[in-house]
């Protein structure tokens, strides 16, 4: 007999629902997407699990609507590992919870060695979590039972986790740390698209003439209304090295591009007149793209800084070497002692005054939250001064920092 139920269906849903409303506790919850199988990242399994109801499987397929989950239980703490990750296609099921518990945050703000739910678990609670069914098509129906198991006993631990992971918070002094980190993930907006999301090619670097890369544009513009289309993620259609290899090959007749070995992917004979289509726009495009796109609006990669932005290299290394102290002395890891994306935007525009007062405003501006300004400010703008006053200082550093 299994200890949770597979809800399938509308009805079976509202009586899911009343009885883990009257449950009692926080409510661990998970989702299962099929990551490299399909186009989007929707969830097609959501797991909830409440202490006095039991532990819930609903398959998204067959409920219309999650609004009475949404009603009943929306303003209970929901517990999630990483809920970064979940949270978008929570919400794509308009599932949008108002106070959560993170137990990957909580366990870096605890200086942990292994934040993944395994490890986690294991540390915390003594138990052993298979994993071995994290990474397979959970699109597929019927869903085995073992995948079922699986997804049911990573929820069901949740409570649990939390208790044992907030005592521990309490006991270092960093409950407040773990709550701000929660409330940041929950209202974090997400990342604008991409103006030209087809940079995102891996690969793309290889490509250096202007036609090429255009070819290279239309292949992926081409892949992607396909995969869009037919709901598959598209490097399961045609690699990324398959339309960068056709985009250097640049084959001058259908033949050529059917013979090319490296073009491959099991879409890539099948939909010969497509990716044949695409190249034949590329050739012929008025639109070149620019081979390497300028914003004066961002902040240029870090990795380029240490060559064509000296200075703010310079501040990244050192500020990066005087946050090890704090990070050692709280147990806490760097990366979330100043989330790196802050401390890069610091060093690429550090207020003109350094004072404690106008950096503290700058990193808040940035997204720092209050702990991290409150543990590391003071430290932050000693650093900067120092820089200022002794350039270069620390430079034989930075080969070590890329």
């Amino acid at each position: 007999m299994n200890d949770w139920q597979l809800v399938t269906d509308q009805d079976s849903f509202h009586q899911a629902v009343e009885s883990l409303a009257a449950g009692t506790g926080v409510l661990g919850v998970d989702a299962e997407r099929a990551s490299g199988y399909k186009y989007a990242q929707s969830a097609y399994l959501v797991q909830f699990f409440r202490e006095g109801s039991g532990t819930f499987l609903f398959d998204p397929v067959g409920i219309d609507s999650f609004g009475a989950l949404q009603s009943e239980l929306g303003n209970e703490e929901w517990v999630f590992h990483a809920a970064s990750q979940d949270l978008p296609c929570f919400r794509e099921l308009g599932l949008d919870p108002v106070r959560i518990f993170d137990t990957e945050l909580a366990a870096r703000i605890l200086g942990m060695p292994r934040v993944g739910l395994g490890a986690v678990v294991e540390d915390v609670l003594g138990v052993h979590l298979a994993k071995e069914h994290s990474a397979v098509d959970w699109s597929t129906r019927p869903l085995p039972e073992p995948w079922l198991n699986y997804a049911a006993a990573d929820v069901t631990l949740l409570p649990a986790l939390r208790a044992k992971l907030a005592e521990r918070l309490d006991e270092d002094s960093k409950t407040r740390f773990a709550f701000e980190e929660f409330t940041e993930t929950l209202n974090k907006q997400p990342k604008p698209a991409p103006e030209e999301p087809w940079r995102k090619m891996s690969g793309i670097h290889k490509i250096t003439g202007l036609r090429n890369l255009a070819i290279a544009r239309e292949l992926w513009f081409a892949r992607d209304e396909l995969a869009r289309a037919d709901d598959v993620a598209p490097g399961r259609l045609v690699p990324d090295a398959a339309l960068v290899a056709a985009a250097q090959e640049m084959p001058r007749s259908k033949g050529q591009l059917a013979a090319l070995k490296t073009f491959n992917g099991r879409a890539s004979r099948r939909e010969i007149d497509r990716w044949w289509n695409a190249i034949l726009a590329g050739r012929e495009s008025d639109e070149l793209p620019v081979l390497r796109p300028s914003n004066t609006n961002s902040m240029p990669p870090h990795r380029t800084w240490k060559m064509r932005y000296p200075e703010a290299h310079e501040r990244l290394v050192r500020l990066r070497e005087a946050l090890k102290e704090p990070s050692e002395s709280l147990n806490i890891p760097v990366e979330n002692l100043m989330t790196p994306e802050v401390l890069r935007h610091l060093c690429w525009h550090p207020p003109q005054d350094l004072t404690l007062e106008s950096v503290s405003d700058a990193l808040r501006e940035f997204g720092a939250r209050p702990w991290q300004v409150e543990t590391t400010g003071q430290i932050i703008t000693d650093t900067l001064v120092d820089i200022r006053q002794n350039p270069a200082a620390n430079d034989e550093q930075g080969s070590s920092e890329e």
